[in-house]
C-alpha cells in the first residue's frame, strides 16, 4: 500500500475549546489526482457555498465543544432563535451537522470530524 498513500497534515481539535491540533492523515494519492466528474465538482461548489456565510462557520465553529441545542448555540453567539435555525436547516440539507430529539428539543452536533478538518485547514489558510 506504500505508494498509493499520500501523508497529508490533519487538523483534530483538543479538548480545549478554541485550540487546534495539527496531526498527519493518510489520503488515498487517486483522491488527490485522478480527474474529478462534473456531478462532484458542482456538489464540491455548492458544499463550498455553504461554508461561505460566516454565521454558518460561527454556528459549526461553536459545535466544535461538542453537541448543543438550539438555546444554546443561540445563548453562544448572541443570535435570535430564528436566525440560528434557519443556517442550521441550510447546514443539516449539506450534511455538516446532525440533530437528534433530546425531550422537547433537538440537540445539533457536527456531522463527522471532516467538517472540523475543513475548517481549520480554512483558518490555517487565512492565516498565512
Amino acid at each position: 500500500m506504500a505508494g498509493k498513500v499520500q501523508k497529508i497534515k490533519d487538523w483534530k481539535g483538543s479538548e480545549q475549546k478554541g485550540t487546534l491540533k495539527l496531526q498527519e492523515a493518510e489520503v488515498p494519492r487517486a483522491a488527490l489526482t485522478d480527474a474529478i466528474s462534473e456531478d462532484i465538482l458542482c456538489d464540491l461548489a455548492e458544499l463550498f457555498k455553504v461554508f461561505g456565510d460566516s454565521t454558518r462557520i460561527k454556528i459549526l465553529y461553536d459545535l466544535f465543544s461538542g453537541e448543543k441545542n438550539v438555546t444554546e448555540i443561540c445563548r453562544d453567539l448572541e443570535m435570535n432563535q430564528s436566525a440560528v435555525s434557519h443556517q442550521l436547516k441550510i447546514l443539516r440539507t449539506a450534511k455538516l451537522v446532525q440533530g437528534r430529539r433530546e425531550g422537547k428539543s433537538i440537540v445539533y452536533a457536527l456531522a463527522d470530524e471532516h467538517v472540523k478538518m475543513i475548517i481549520a485547514m480554512g483558518i490555517e489558510h487565512t492565516e498565512e
